[in-house]
């Protein structure tokens, strides 16, 4: 029988207060308010920190505090990747992030989402969609990526938007909802 865990990463009904669950975002938030007291400069507490919260994260990956997350493992990020303040991860399910990737201040991104039915809602299982964030993209500040959303290579999302749909590569979109403005020259 599959644990609630496994039922999360896999984006089905689960329970969130499952123990095994609970534990682990206990382990997550110590871990990221450990970053966000941190003494501006000390890199080798940083790395540490890093390490453990983000073990699926290139080691150039950086974040500026303060951060919060659900998990932190299910955040895969390549190198040179940064993010800026205040930034939000629901992580109950993969987030890939590509390499040279800059997310501006209070970006947030949500695998987590719930029933349609307030029935399904008040009897508490919620799921996940995983989000995919390309190469060499700028998200901007305040941007909200939406469950289940693809974001292509080379994009830049404007500031502000709400991202629900695929964007696909070497494309500037903004708004709410987002929506494709322009193709970008590589």
């Amino acid at each position: 029988m599959p644990t609630e865990k496994n039922k999360m990463l896999r984006g089905e009904l689960y329970n969130s207060m499952d123990q095994e669950l609970v534990t682990e975002r206990k382990r997550a938030r110590d871990l990221f308010a450990q970053i966000n007291r941190l003494e501006y400069g000390d890199m080798d507490a940083y790395n540490a920190l890093r390490a453990k919260l983000f073990p699926n994260a290139d080691e150039s990956f950086w974040v500026e505090p303060p951060f919060y997350c659900d998990y932190g493992y299910n955040l895969y990020v390549g190198a040179n990747t940064f993010f800026n303040f205040n930034c939000v991860v629901l992580d109950v399910c993969r987030v890939t992030i590509g390499c040279n990737v800059m997310l501006g201040p209070n970006v947030q991104i949500y695998t987590a989402t719930h029933p349609m039915s307030a029935a399904e809602r008040r009897a508490g299982p919620e799921y996940g969609k995983p989000i995919w964030i390309g190469d060499d993209c700028w998200i901007g500040g305040s941007v909200v990526v939406s469950p289940g959303v693809h974001i292509g290579d080379r994009c830049v999302i404007g500031a502000g938007s709400v991202v629900t749909r695929d964007i696909p590569d070497d494309t500037f979109a903004a708004g709410n909802p987002a929506q494709v403005i322009r193709t970008i020259e590589s």
